[in-house]
């Protein structure tokens, strides 16, 4: 099985908040943990706003950060292709999605496009797992 982890669902890998024990249990009971190129800058945004936001949680903050460099390498990454990005500009006027979003839905499309019934899609998105959820894509 692989599981898709838009950013929602990568960062609760790294910092601990609800849902964190839900993606960390599906993460290691699958063969490969796939991601959206994008990932690594949305990520690194939300680290980062989080850690301006709430100061006392920089330090950890900065090793979460740390350790998602060190597994960066691990993870199977969908890059943006201009198919992809053209995928993805269709699906955030079908599905009102933001860029990122719709990104992220096109993503996952094509890792589910490549290996038909093995993609589980972990997000915490409602609307962004409604829009996979109508292109057949299960939910994590």
């Amino acid at each position: 099985m692989i599981l898709f982890c838009d950013t929602s669902a990568l960062v609760k890998l790294y910092v601990q908040e609800a849902g964190s024990e839900q993606v960390a249990e599906r993460a290691q009971a699958c063969e490969i943990v796939a991601v959206s190129r994008i990932a690594w800058v949305e990520a690194v945004s939300a680290m980062a706003r989080r850690a301006r936001e709430q100061p006392g949680d920089a330090a950890a903050l900065m090793q979460a950060r740390a350790q998602l460099a060190r597994d960066w390498p691990s993870y199977f990454k969908i890059e943006l292709t201009p198919e992809l990005t053209e995928l993805a500009a269709d699906y955030a006027d079908a599905f009102a999605l933001r860029a990122y979003d719709s990104v992220q839905l096109a993503s996952a499309l094509t890792m589910h496009r490549a290996t038909p019934g093995e993609v589980a899609f972990a997000c915490f998105d409602a609307r962004l797992t409604k829009a996979a959820q109508v292109l057949g894509i299960v939910a994590a």
